[in-house]
């Protein structure tokens, strides 16, 4: 079963897709960018997020690495096919190297979890100014 929702505050900084199967990492994930200007779509699998972001328009991913069979990665290179100027960036529990540069190979952020907030936003802020 997908979970694909949608809300848009006032002054949206572009649409973030959120990507985790973890219910409670996907709620704060959605959470924090609503509450950082976003728009966002939250999915808790591969699956969903796929079929959103092959419709691009996408300005944000943020997408845990491991969904299931699945790795977020492909998700990274899904969204940067139809969504160039996309910031990605992947969550991982695992601190790997290897990971860690497949992530930048394919144009993505790299963050470990937990994720301290403010490196999540500043990143964003960054990211978005560049």
């Amino acid at each position: 079963m997908s979970s694909a929702q949608a809300e848009s505050p006032k002054t949206a900084r572009g649409l973030a897709v959120v990507v985790d199967d973890d219910a409670a990492v996907l709620r704060l994930l959605k959470d924090l960018l609503l509450s950082a200007g976003f728009e966002v779509e939250a999915h808790n699998d591969f699956a969903s997020a796929k079929e959103r972001l092959a419709a691009g328009g996408v300005d944000v991913l943020v997408t845990d690495v491991r969904l299931g069979a699945f790795n977020g990665l492909q998700l990274v290179v899904r969204a940067k096919a139809t969504s160039p100027h996309v910031v990605a960036i992947v969550l991982t529990g695992f601190d790997d190297q290897v990971l860690h540069q497949d992530a930048v190979g394919v144009g993505a952020h790299f963050l470990l979890k937990p994720i301290r907030v403010e490196q999540l936003l500043q990143l964003l802020d960054a990211t978005q100014k560049a």
